[in-house]
């Protein structure tokens, strides 16, 4: 029997909260663009971008390995800007019995928060939690944010 777990992370957004939930939404494949060193591509493998039920392969470099995550759509809710994505395959899920991506933006007093919610089950006690992993989507964010800020 596993560990459940929930990691949570909210970074400031100086690049604009609309423009990020837009590109993990509806553009996912053009975070290899703005992360290349971390994110290598991302294909759609049925449905639509921006569309519940879709499925997305990621091939990112984690740890100094190319790994690749196969991800269902979960919830997409535009008004609240946030998207879920569950974990179908790939390398995780040799370690995690379960595993959901929600990425939430929230503004208050003006400034753009990305949160990152980590929710996953290991498969067994030893394994560790993705702490790496949510280090991982932080420095992410903020090489998107130096991107669209250079960019400007």
């Amino acid at each position: 029997m596993g560990l459940t777990g929930k990691l949570v992370a909210a970074i400031e957004f100086r690049a604009g909260g609309d423009l990020f939930h837009e590109l993990f939404t509806h553009k996912p494949h053009h975070v290899s663009t703005t992360s290349p060193e971390k994110v290598q591509g991302c294909d759609l493998h049925e449905g639509e971008f921006g569309k519940v039920g879709s499925r997305i392969c990621w091939r990112y470099t984690h740890e100094g390995k190319e790994k690749t995550a196969k991800q269902l759509i979960q919830a997409i809710d535009e008004e609240k800007k946030s998207i879920e994505f569950k974990m179908l395959e790939g390398d995780l899920m040799k370690l995690y019995k379960d595993f959901l991506i929600t990425i939430h933006i929230d503004t208050k007093d003006g400034i753009d928060l990305v949160t990152w919610t980590l929710e996953y089950e290991t498969l067994h006690d030893d394994v560790e939690h993705p702490i790496s992993l949510l280090s991982f989507f932080i420095d992410m964010t903020k090489d998107i944010e130096s991107h669209h800020l250079q960019k400007a």
